[in-house]
């Protein structure tokens, strides 16, 4: 199978335990709590999630988006920093709104977590390709 192929499979089973997350649909468990077993099938939802935006995105099987395998770092690393932005205010919405009491508690951890470690990665790859970190070609 093909990476994007996987990734469309990875994605809508992905999309599906994150989905869950919303519904009380979870067994107890071992634990015997079915708020963390919803918890904890929503992270898996998150990790395929991210395997599929992985495996579409590069097209090949991996985890980590190391610089050599961007087309162009320069420009996308302010998007991915913009991402970031986007996930801290929609964070900031989700505690604040009324709307925060139909998103699972920890909801906004979680996103602000994603939105960090985004900023964090955008910034890393401006800083060594366009910041003061980049190597300069010599003419």
């Amino acid at each position: 199978m093909q990476p994007k192929q996987e990734a469309k499979l990875f994605g809508i089973v992905g999309l599906l335990l994150v989905v869950q997350t919303f519904l009380d649909f979870a067994p107890a468990g071992p634990w015997d709590s079915r708020s963390f077993s919803r918890g904890v099938i929503g992270l898996v939802g998150l990790v395929l999630l991210y395997i599929s935006w992985f495996r579409f995105t590069f097209d090949r099987k991996g985890i980590a988006p190391v610089v050599t395998l961007w087309k162009s770092p320069k420009s996308t690393s302010i998007n991915v920093i913009i991402f970031g932005l986007i996930c801290l205010i929609f964070t900031k919405f989700i505690i604040n709104s009324s709307l925060g009491d139909s998103f699972p508690q920890p909801a906004g951890l979680l996103i602000s977590l994603i939105g960090l470690l985004t900023i964090s990665n955008g910034v890393y790859v401006w800083l060594i390709s366009a910041g003061p970190l980049s190597v300069k070609e010599e003419e």
